[in-house]
C-alpha cells in the first residue's frame, strides 16, 4: 500500500507541475479575503478586549485555515472524473492497493494546501504581519495545515463516491465551507460572538484548527491551546479518511 500511494501521489505531484496555473488560481480567492478583511477590519484591533494590537496579525491563521478549505474541499471533483473517464476501472483491474487510490489523492490535496499555505504567509508578511516566523513554529503550524488538509480532503473524496455526480458535490462544499468558517474565530474573536455561536464553534473542527495556528503562530506561543488543537486534527482527520477509504471499497467490492 505504502508503494502504491507513493507512485500514484507523485503521479498526481506530475500532474499538479504541469499544470501549475490551477494551483495558482485557487490562492487567488485566499489571497483576496486577506487583502479585503484585513482592510475592511482592520480597526477592530482598537476595540476594547481585541486579543491583538494588529487585524492582520490575528486574521493570518484565519485565512490560512481558508486557504486549507478552498483548496482540499475540491478534491473529490478531479476524482468524479477519474471515474467518468474510466481511469479508476482501470486501476481496479491492476494490483494496485484500493486504500492508496484515496490515500495518494488525499495526500496529493493536503501537500499542494500546505504549500499554498506557506505563499499566503509570505503575501501576509508583505502586508506587514508580524506574526512569529521561527522555523520549529511554522513547521508546527504546518503540520495543523496538512491534517486539517487530509481530513476535508478525505470528506471531499468520500463525498464524491457517495453522491457520483459533480454539481451536488460542488454545492455541498461551497455549504460546507463557508458556514464553518463563520461559525470559528477565524475572523472574529469567540468574545464578540453572539452566544449560539460561540456554542456552534465549540463543535466545529475550524475553530480548533484555527485557535492551534494562532496559538503557535503568535510571538508568545500556547504550547497548551495548540496541544489541544492538534489532538483534535489528529482524530478528525483520522476518523474521516478512514471513512473515505471504507466509501471506495464498499462501492467497488
Amino acid at each position: 500500500m505504502i508503494a502504491d500511494t507513493w507512485h500514484l501521489f507523485n503521479k498526481y505531484m506530475i500532474i499538479t507541475m504541469r499544470m501549475p496555473l490551477w494551483s495558482l488560481f485557487s490562492l487567488i480567492q485566499p489571497l483576496l479575503w486577506l487583502f479585503i478583511f484585513g482592510s475592511l477590519f482592520g480597526n477592530f484591533a482598537q476595540l476594547d478586549g481585541f486579543p491583538s494590537d494588529s487585524y492582520i496579525d490575528y486574521f493570518v491563521p484565519g485565512v490560512l485555515i481558508m486557504t486549507v478549505l478552498f483548496g482540499s474541499s475540491w478534491s473529490g471533483v478531479s476524482l468524479l472524473r477519474e471515474i467518468t473517464a474510466g481511469s479508476i476501472d482501470k486501476m481496479l483491474v491492476s494490483p494496485v492497493s484500493r486504500s492508496s487510490i484515496v490515500l495518494s489523492r488525499v495526500i496529493h490535496s493536503a501537500v499542494q494546501v500546505v504549500a499554498q499555505s506557506i505563499i499566503v504567509l509570505l503575501a501576509a508578511w508583505l502586508m506587514g504581519a508580524t506574526t512569529s516566523f521561527n522555523p520549529i513554529n511554522l513547521l508546527l503550524a504546518m503540520l495543523i495545515i496538512l491534517l486539517l488538509g487530509i481530513a476535508f480532503a478525505s470528506i471531499s473524496n468520500g463525498l464524491a463516491i457517495m453522491l457520483q455526480r459533480e454539481e451536488p458535490l460542488v454545492i455541498m462544499g461551497n455549504m460546507m465551507t463557508l458556514p464553518l468558517m463563520f461559525f470559528s474565530s477565524a475572523m472574529v474573536p469567540k468574545d464578540f460572538m453572539p452566544e449560539w455561536i460561540q456554542f456552534l464553534a465549540m463543535v466545529n473542527p475550524i475553530e480548533y484548527a484555527t485557535a492551534s495556528v494562532r496559538a503557535i503562530l503568535n510571538t508568545e506561543s500556547d504550547m497548551s491551546a495548540y496541544g489541544t488543537g492538534l489532538a483534535v486534527m489528529v482524530v478528525f482527520a483520522t476518523a474521516t479518511l478512514m471513512w473515505a477509504i471504507s466509501a471506495f471499497k464498499s462501492l467497488r467490492d
